[in-house]
C-alpha cells in the first residue's frame, strides 16, 4: 500500500506548534516499566528521546531499576525484602543496588540513545553533588533508603548545554558520604522543580490514573494538584501509582507547569504526547 504522504505533512504540521513551544526548553522523562525492559519499547522510546533533543529540547531522563537489582540480588543468593513497596536495604544490598542502577542500566540506556544517533551521557546522583540524600524515616527501618534533599542542577545545565542527553540514576550520597538508593518517581520530581523543566513525563505501565482501577473508561486526562492530593487520601490511587502521583505533585508545587502520567507501552507514547493534539494519559497542573 503506498504510504499517505499527506498524512505525514499533516503530522508534521501538526507537531509544528509544539516544537516552536518547546525549543529550548527542558523535559524531564522518568522512565520505568516496559520502557526500560521490552526491547522493541526500549528502541522507539530512545528514538523519541532523540528525536526530542534535535528538535532543540534539553532531556533528561531520570531511571530506576527494582526488578533488574532484584534478579541480580537472587542471583547472588539474597531474597528482597519490601515494606510498604520499599525495598529493605542493608549494605551488601546498597552496593548491589549502585552496581546495577549506575554501572549496568543506566548505561544501557545510554548505549540505546547512542545506538538510536544521540549524545548520551550517564550519572548518578553522587556525580557533582547532584543528588544530597538523606536516610527516609519510615515505621519500621529499611537501612540505606534514601530521600532527596537538595538537588545542586549545575552539572546537569553544563551538560545539556554542551548537547548531551543526561540519564540520571538515583544513588546519591550523604553529607558525610554514605550512600542511599532514592524512588527515581521522587527523584524525578525533585529534579524537574530544581531545573525549572516545562514538563515531567512519567511513562507507565498503566494507561494513567483511574478513578475505578478495574475500569478502563474512568480514566481521568486532567488534574488539578489539590484533585490528586484528595484521590490519595481517599485512597483512589494506591500502591505503585503514589510515588508516581507524588512526584507529579512536587514538581508542579516547585513551578514546573505540568506533569503527565503516560502508557510506556504504547509505542512513540513520548512524541504523542509531547507533539499532537491528542495527549494522553493523565496531566496534572497547578
Amino acid at each position: 500500500m503506498a504510504r499517505d504522504y499527506q498524512l505525514v505533512a499533516q503530522t508534521l504540521t501538526e507537531a509544528l506548534p509544539y516544537i516552536q513551544r518547546f525549543h529550548g526548553k527542558t523535559v524531564v522523562i522518568k522512565y520505568g516499566g516496559s520502557s526500560m525492559v521490552d526491547q522493541d519499547l526500549k528502541r522507539s522510546t530512545a528514538k523519541d528521546v532523540v528525536l526530542m533533543r534535535y528538535v532543540g529540547m534539553n532531556v533528561i531522563i531520570v531511571h530506576g531499576g527494582g526488578p533488574q537489582v532484584s534478579e541480580v540480588m537472587r542471583r547472588m543468593g539474597k531474597e528482597p525484602q519490601f515494606v510498604n513497596g520499599l525495598r529493605v536495604t542493608d549494605a551488601e544490598t546498597m552496593q548491589i543496588a549502585e552496581m546495577v542502577l549506575t554501572g549496568t542500566t543506566n548505561k544501557e540506556i545510554v548505549r540505546d540513545l547512542m545506538l538510536a544517533g544521540g549524545h548520551a551521557v550517564g550519572i548518578s546522583g553522587k556525580d557533582g553533588g547532584l543528588l544530597r540524600a538523606r536516610k527516609m524515616e519510615a515505621e519500621v527501618d529499611l537501612g540505606f533508603v534514601g530521600e532527596v534533599e537538595e538537588v545542586c542542577p549545575d552539572v546537569l545545565r553544563a551538560l545539556m548545554e554542551k548537547g548531551y542527553t543526561v540519564v540520571l540514576s538515583t544513588v546519591a550520597a550523604d553529607a558525610a558520604g554514605q550512600s542511599y538508593n532514592i524512588n527515581a518517581d521522587h527523584a524525578a520530581g525533585a529534579v524537574a522543580a530544581a531545573v525549572k523543566a516545562e514538563k515531567l513525563i512519567s511513562l507507565t505501565d498503566v494507561s494513567g490514573i483511574m478513578r475505578d482501577p478495574e475500569d478502563t473508561g474512568s480514566l481521568v486526562s486532567r488534574l488539578t494538584v489539590e484533585e490528586a492530593r484528595e484521590l490519595l487520601a481517599a485512597g483512589v490511587i494506591a500502591s505503585g501509582m503514589i510515588p508516581k502521583v507524588e512526584s507529579c505533585i512536587t514538581a508542579v508545587e516547585g513551578g514546573v507547569p505540568r506533569a503527565h502520567i503516560i502508557d510506556g507501552r504504547m509505542p512513540h507514547s513520548l512524541l504523542i504526547e509531547t507533539f499532537t493534539n491528542a495527549g494522553i494519559g493523565t496531566m496534572i497542573e497547578g
